[in-house]
């Protein structure tokens, strides 16, 4: 059994010491800017391969047919969600990568710095597009290649890196938030017997 405290000069108990939050491990952002930088690199390129490759091209059949390599421009969100809204979604994707920035301090979780990373690579990827494709800034079209299991997005809409790394990086924080796993690397069921 722990002491009880004495009490001070004047009678009264002192309070016990609060127990100091534990400083944010820079790990977590490294990782997050590591796999986002990463994946965008990644996005970046295959974008450029796909435009001096694939520009007036017949799709490239590959995998026995399971992916078709073909160049899209695409005015909307991804997976070619929300067309001619161009300037609505670069506004969007700045609003997500300025949150998704801000947030970063805040974690603690590796799997939520992984699956944040791979969501700011998308909204970056795709942004870039916006910012700096034609037909002008705010209203560049993503370029989109890969479409699977037949061409021009007939059983799945064309997409690219940066959309596939969206839709894997909300998947994951699902996951993680269904498994009750928080972005500060504490348990949710363990946080809400500490408040009852």
């Amino acid at each position: 059994m722990p002491p009880e405290a004495e009490p001070s000069e004047g009678g009264a108990v002192p309070d016990a010491p609060e127990t100091p939050e534990p400083p944010q491990p820079k790990r977590r952002v490294v990782l997050l800017a590591v796999i986002a930088v990463l994946v965008l690199a990644v996005d970046q390129v295959t974008k450029a391969i796909a435009v001096a490759e694939l520009e007036f091209a017949e799709p490239v059949r590959i995998l026995g047919g399971a992916v078709y390599l073909q160049l899209i421009r695409n005015s909307g969100a991804a997976f070619g969600m929300a067309a001619g809204m161009t300037w609505v979604l670069a506004l969007i994707a700045c609003a997500v990568v300025i949150a998704l920035i801000w947030f970063a301090k805040r974690l603690r979780s590796p799997g939520w710095a992984v699956g944040l990373g791979l969501i700011l690579a998308g909204a970056l990827g795709n942004l870039t597009d916006r910012f700096f494709r034609a037909p002008g800034v705010l209203q560049g079209h993503v370029v989109d290649f890969v479409s699977v299991f037949a061409p021009n997005g007939d059983v799945w809409p064309v997409f690219n890196v940066a959309d596939s790394s969206l839709f894997v990086g909300c998947g994951l924080i699902i996951l993680l938030s269904l498994l009750g796993k928080d972005y500060d690397g504490k348990t949710i069921e363990k946080k809400k017997v500490r408040k009852s």
